[in-house]
């Protein structure tokens, strides 16, 4: 398969971004979207044409969300329920334009071409997430009664995973989603409702006065 690819290359925070295009071709359909980057990168490197496109990966997974992009106006790409690592070129038609841009999101200010800094998103965990209440020794997980129902909504609500893919399709990058998620999923154990009204009066205030209506970016 053979693809253009328009990429955003932004030398660093300050300097201003702009789209470059290449062209890839002898790409597999079983190829991830992450995997295709690479063999990109590679012929950057082997033809010297520029330095190799700077994007974010870590597990490759599914698991880790460092690997957000903006994929022709749309977070990870065109397929539901994935991280762009887990999107694959068998998505794509054959002779496709494709357009990936960084988190178009001023809560997530581009550090170097498609990497963003999420650091906002730390700063919400950090900002109500601990639990400061004495236990003792830990007991084993399994010993400590909790209704499956509740359990179940919690270990839903823990399968965020901070890829920041909510803030950068709401218009207003709105971070509502995660800190929704982050809240109920400290909350409905009995291990976090010490202090959950604390932990979320704490979180939505941090969130209304550094991030709220912040905007994308145009």
């Amino acid at each position: 398969m053979k693809f253009t690819l328009h990429i955003w290359r932004q030398e660093n925070a300050r300097a201003k971004g702009h789209f470059e295009t290449y062209q890839v071709d002898n790409i597999s359909a079983e190829c991830s979207f992450l995997e295709m980057l690479d063999i990109l990168n590679e012929q950057l490197v082997n033809d010297r044409i520029s330095h190799p496109v700077c994007f974010d990966n870590d597990c490759r997974e599914g698991i880790c969300g460092m690997c957000g992009l903006y994929i022709n106006g749309r977070p990870h790409g065109n397929d539901d329920g994935i991280t762009t690592c887990q999107l694959h070129m068998r998505k794509f038609n054959d002779g496709d334009e494709i357009w990936i841009e960084p988190w178009r999101a001023k809560p997530f200010p581009v550090i170097r071409d498609l990497v963003v800094d999420r650091t906002a998103f730390d700063k919400i965990i950090q900002a109500g997430g601990y639990i400061s209440t004495t236990t003792g020794g830990v007991p084993d997980a399994n010993t400590i009664p909790i209704p499956k129902h509740k359990a179940d909504q919690a270990m839903d609500a823990a399968a965020c995973i901070g890829c920041g893919a909510c803030v950068a399709a709401c218009k207003n990058a709105s971070a509502m989603l995660f800190v929704g998620a982050k809240v109920s999923h400290l909350a409905l154990l009995p291990q976090g409702k010490v202090e959950a009204a604390d932990r979320v009066r704490k979180m939505v205030m941090f969130l209304h006065q550094h991030l709220c209506l912040r905007g994308r970016m145009s």
